[in-house]
């Protein structure tokens, strides 16, 4: 069995949805090597979230972001949790909604996606800075 792990910085992103496949690619070539296996991505956040969706059409990301603010509003008037912003709190919830953490096959030394699913970082504060992910691929 082999076993590739990397733990990467991403650059700061705006707030929304944005397609980050191909950055997790660029930096685990060993799934290449794996013929049959598993690969999970890992955020080390707990205001950014990862999901996998749609990676043709860019309105599917803006309808995301627009869904999400309706669903987790800002400057709800039962948040306790206020003082890193009016973004923190929701952020936390959408964090929460989405999760830490997607899994994908690899058959034949490629991710085992559907024709039109990539990975996904939500990045749900209008400053979220750095994201450090934990990328591991496992399998024979």
């Amino acid at each position: 069995m082999n076993f590739f792990q990397k733990e990467i910085n991403l650059q700061p992103y705006t707030r929304g949805f944005h397609l980050i496949t191909d950055v997790i690619l660029n930096e685990i070539p060993g799934i290449k090597q794996i013929n049959v296996g598993q690969l999970q991505v890992f955020i080390k956040h707990t205001s950014a979230s990862l999901t996998i969706n749609e990676n043709a059409d860019h309105t599917v990301r803006t309808d995301f972001e627009s869904h999400f603010n309706v669903m987790v509003p800002e400057n709800a008037s039962y948040y306790k949790h206020t003082y890193e912003g009016s973004d923190d709190m929701p952020a936390h919830i959408k964090a929460s909604l989405l999760g830490t953490s997607v899994q994908i096959p690899i058959t034949n030394g490629k991710l085992n996606l559907g024709i039109w699913q990539g990975i996904y970082l939500c990045e749900h504060r209008n400053s979220g800075g750095i994201r450090t992910i934990v990328i591991t691929a496992f399998g024979v």
